[in-house]
């Protein structure tokens, strides 16, 4: 008898002047998208505001002053998220600097299916990686 089982198998990549270059020239473009998303959040919460303003009695009654601070508790809110993102990449922007070339680093992960039978060592068909240089398998690591 013998089954069928799903496993993770992790994906190295060996470091390569091409791999940092592409990896910090993403980073570099996430970083950007994320400035660029913070400034039209900021444009976006100053023109909601200026609109309540612009349409409420004046002085400003506590509807108004309501509806303002919403908006602001909004932008708030995606500001920070958008600037916990931000800080992740800059993390890993600092990793990918203090790579080595040659080394192996984790790019992820993916699923595959194997088969056991009675008298298999399970631990080791669980432990499969593959390895890559440059988007090429260069190495498959483990029992199949």
């Amino acid at each position: 008898m013998k089954l069928n089982i799903k496993r993770n198998v992790t994906i190295k990549a060996i470091v390569t002047a091409r791999l940092k270059d592409e990896m910090m020239a993403q980073l570099q473009s996430f970083l950007s998208q994320a400035d660029r998303q913070l400034e039209q959040l900021d444009f976006q919460g100053k023109r909601a505001i200026a609109e309540i303003e612009r349409t409420s009695l004046k002085p400003l009654g506590p509807e108004a002053k309501s509806q303002i601070d919403n908006v602001r508790l909004q932008v708030n809110e995606q500001k920070n998220q958008l600037l916990q993102q931000k800080n992740q990449f800059l993390q890993q922007l600092s990793q990918v600097t203090a790579w080595e070339m040659d080394q192996e680093v984790v790019q992820g992960q993916v699923e595959s299916y194997f088969d056991v039978q009675p008298g298999d060592n399970l631990v080791a068909k669980m432990n499969v990686e593959i390895l890559l240089e440059d988007g090429i398998v260069k190495e498959i690591r483990g029992e199949e």
